[in-house]
Order: C-alpha cells, then sequence, then structure tokens
C-alpha cells in the first residue's frame, strides 16, 4: 500500500449507482476489511451475519433503517452501530443519499 493511501478523505471516495449500492475497498488485509457502502434513496443491503467476524457500521453522511439484531433502526451522519459475530445486521432502506464506512474484522475470504 503506497503512503498517501493511509490517509483518505472517506466523503471523497464515494460512489454511487441508480441500480444497487455501492461496495468499495479502502483498506483489506487477511486481518481486516474497511470499506465504503454507498446507498441512493430506497437502496438496502439484505439481512445477513458473519459468523467469527466482528462488523460495524458508521454513518459518514446520509440516513437509513439499519436493521441490527432484532431491531430496526434510523441512523444518521455521526451514528455507529455495532454487529458482533453471528448478530444479523444489514440496511433495510436508505431514506437518502448515505455513505456508510464499515469494517470487518477478520476480513472475510477472498
Amino acid at each position: 500500500m503506497a503512503t498517501q493511501d493511509l490517509i483518505q478523505h472517506v466523503p471523497a471516495r464515494a460512489a454511487f449507482t441508480s441500480d444497487k449500492m455501492t461496495k468499495l475497498d479502502c483498506f483489506r488485509s487477511d486481518r481486516l476489511l474497511v470499506g465504503l457502502n454507498c446507498f441512493e434513496p430506497g437502496q438496502e443491503q439484505p439481512v445477513h451475519a458473519h459468523d467469527g467476524a466482528d462488523k460495524f457500521y458508521f454513518v459518514v453522511a446520509g440516513k437509513a433503517r439499519f436493521v441490527i439484531a432484532d431491531r430496526s433502526v434510523e441512523a444518521r451522519a455521526g451514528d455507529l452501530l455495532l454487529a458482533p459475530a453471528g448478530v444479523p445486521h444489514g440496511v433495510e432502506r436508505a431514506l437518502e443519499r448515505t455513505i456508510v464506512l464499515v469494517a470487518i474484522a477478520p476480513a472475510p475470504g477472498r
């Protein structure tokens, strides 16, 4: 990884498509995945879980309805949502253009 890649301005990395959520890697190793999930209003990420890996969502910009365990919650810029290993999570619906920083440790297999 080049030295200039060690510092990133997250909002500038965001990319959107009209048909589905966009996923971008900011950093990936065998130990950690850090990425961006970018949503247009109405887009979603199906509820899923990671066995043996913890994940978090940090809302950088926008607002969306998330599912964490058995709860549905609205989150906005500045909110942190935690999904420890095995806990179901996903984005039920983006309520506006939304940028979410995600991290998973350890990173899922390639």
